[in-house]
């Protein structure tokens, strides 16, 4: 079976700013989490993934990277001294241990697993233990953004509470995530190890993955298409996500509301990536996917 999306991290510089805009677009977050190896994030869960907004919170704590030893916080870093947005992708997994071995295998990561712990805030105010295994894969042609697997060792009832997954906006799930790229056709290879899934690849537009778990990657003239005046990169980048919601005019109404910037263009209210820390973000309706 494809891998399903499993969360979006997105690094910005100041996470308490960063939370209080994502909160007047609609979005219900968690409490701040904090990880041992110099990060701290704020979560947007959803049905069965999430959007994660990271910053570096002790730059001393950031091991620097090895060979072998992909480092989470050190690529994070440094993705922030270009410009806030998506710095990387996660899938999810049963066995990120498998996936590294798998990785290595196809040529896209030989890095060892990750295996790593934080404590998080529970909705009543308690803490409960969370351990993850992450399996990560990087390419030579993407530069600067990175993809893991993430594998959740704790029983899932610690980690998805029904209070963090109801947003004002009415968002559902992530169901796609755009890149762009000079040449989409030169990751087709990478993505499909990736995914464990076949490409459809037609002039300047290659996806990957299933129906509700797609990634897309746009070359220059379909993104002035789809995403007008987001001008793709000379590498490829994360440039935007597509959320599900329940009622188009509903969230609309929110974000009318609250004050925040957005277009409607058709059946996609688009957020853009100036409002919401370096990443666009499409809404449409849950049945127009």
């Amino acid at each position: 079976m494809p891998r399903r999306l499993d969360h979006l991290v997105i690094c910005v510089r100041d996470l308490t700013q960063a939370a209080l805009d994502w909160q007047t677009l609609g979005f219900n977050l968690t409490p701040t989490g904090v990880h041992p190896f110099g990060t701290s994030n704020r979560l947007a869960m959803f049905g069965n993934n999430f959007l994660e907004l990271l910053a570096v919170t002790d730059a001393a704590a950031v091991p620097p990277a090895a060979p072998g030893q992909f480092s989470f916080g050190a690529n994070n870093r440094d993705f922030l001294t270009a410009a806030e947005g998506m710095s990387m992708l996660a899938l999810h997994s049963d066995d990120a241990h498998a996936d590294a071995a798998r990785f290595k295998a196809n040529h896209i990561g030989a890095y060892a697993p990750f295996d790593f712990g934080r404590d998080a805030v529970l909705p009543g105010g308690g803490t409960a233990r969370l351990e993850f295994s992450l399996a990560f894969a990087t390419g030579s042609a993407m530069p600067g953004i990175a993809f893991f697997t993430c594998e959740q060792r704790h029983p899932p009832e610690l980690f998805w509470k029904p209070q963090y997954q109801r947003h004002p906006n009415g968002a559902l799930r992530v169901i796609e995530v755009v890149m762009s790229a000079p040449e989409p056709a030169a990751h087709r290879s990478f993505l499909e190890h990736l995914t464990e899934s076949t490409a459809q690849l037609v002039p300047g537009r290659l996806t990957v993955g299933a129906s509700g778990d797609r990634i897309t990657v746009l070359g220059p003239a379909e993104m002035a298409r789809r995403l007008p005046g987001l001008a793709g990169d000379t590498s490829p980048r994360f440039c935007a996500a597509r959320l599900a919601v329940t009622d188009l005019d509903a969230t609309r109404q929110v974000l009318k509301n609250n004050g925040a910037t957005f277009e409607v263009a058709g059946a996609v209210l688009l957020i853009p990536p100036a409002v919401s820390h370096g990443l666009a973000l499409e809404f449409v309706e849950q049945e127009t996917m």
